[in-house]
């Protein structure tokens, strides 16, 4: 590997572990859409093809293991890794492939986004490869990212509102992560300010302490929410790499994303449920002119 001379610059490196979107809007597209906009080098883990669009996901590929792990051994060897973002792992064997390989690289900062399930509903990996991340990523994980649903597949109860989060972020911290984001989006609409609930573990002289934060934040009006938990994951990565602490990193993210919904609210890509607006610090005019058109 060579080494960096006095001149070179270094940027956060980010490597996203997940499942490719053919439609652009979520997965490991989305994940180097948000890396790169925040100022990272983003390098990707493809661990399954999506025949996917707007209107849901049609068919579901797994990459062979062999191959999973070809591609984290390629980057990690030459490029290197400051923190590691993972998405869709369809199968308990993807996981444990997964889990080896950071283990054999020694990886020192994951953030896992459990993705189980589409927002279209379509099944992303069920109750054994939930249990495999517990059993094999859990006790690895910087940070685990659930929405409602999966906190609720993970504990094997409805997680329905922000009363029941600080207890099931205790049960899920408990798990092994060193820390547990509840994201609360998928609220029913009736919520118009939504919460989300960070619980981390810190050591103070010497003793494990637990603390939390709630972050509230309103709804944005807007059917083009697709990809907004690979977003967010990907952000949180990014801003960590980059030298933030955890709450702060959870902080920005949340704003990063409640900005692109916003700018990506009038957005027409596809009949279904459109994408955020990755690009709204470069290209702000993501509204319709007088014209109709973007």
């Amino acid at each position: 590997m060579k080494s960096p001379t006095p001149t070179s610059i270094q940027i956060p490196r980010v490597l996203t572990i997940a499942g490719s979107d053919s439609g652009g809007g979520a997965g490991l597209q989305a994940d180097l859409k948000v890396i790169t906009a925040l100022g990272g080098y983003g390098m990707s883990v493809i661990t399954a093809i999506t025949a996917q669009n707007t209107l849901g996901v049609s068919r579901i590929q797994d990459i062979d293991l062999d191959v999973v792990e070809a591609q984290i051994d390629a980057v990690f060897l030459d490029i290197g890794v400051d923190i590691v973002k993972i998405g869709m792992l369809a199968s308990p064997e993807i996981v444990r492939t997964v889990a080896r390989a950071l283990k054999r690289h020694g990886a020192k900062q994951i953030i896992l986004d459990p993705v189980l399930r589409a927002t279209s509903g379509a099944s992303l990996g069920g109750d054994d490869t939930a249990q495999a991340m517990i059993a094999e990523l859990f006790p690895m994980a910087s940070l685990i990212t659930p929405n409602l649903e999966e906190a609720s597949l993970l504990l094997g109860r409805d997680i329905t509102g922000p009363n029941d989060f600080k207890l099931a972020a205790e049960e899920l911290l408990d798990m092994g992560p060193q820390a547990v984001l509840i994201k609360g989006g998928h609220l029913d609409s009736s919520h118009t300010q939504l919460t989300d609930f960070l619980m981390w573990r810190t050591i103070e002289d010497g003793l494990e302490v637990v603390q939390s934060k709630e972050f509230k934040h309103y709804r944005v009006n807007t059917p083009n929410t697709h990809g907004t938990g690979c977003s967010l994951a990907s952000a949180i990565a990014t801003y960590l790499a980059d030298g933030h602490d955890l709450p702060h990193s959870v902080a920005k993210a949340i704003s990063f994303v409640e900005a692109g919904l916003e700018a990506g609210r009038f957005l027409s890509i596809g009949e279904g449920p459109g994408p955020l607006w990755h690009m709204h610090e470069f290209y702000k005019t993501a509204l319709p002119d007088e014209g109709g058109k973007y």
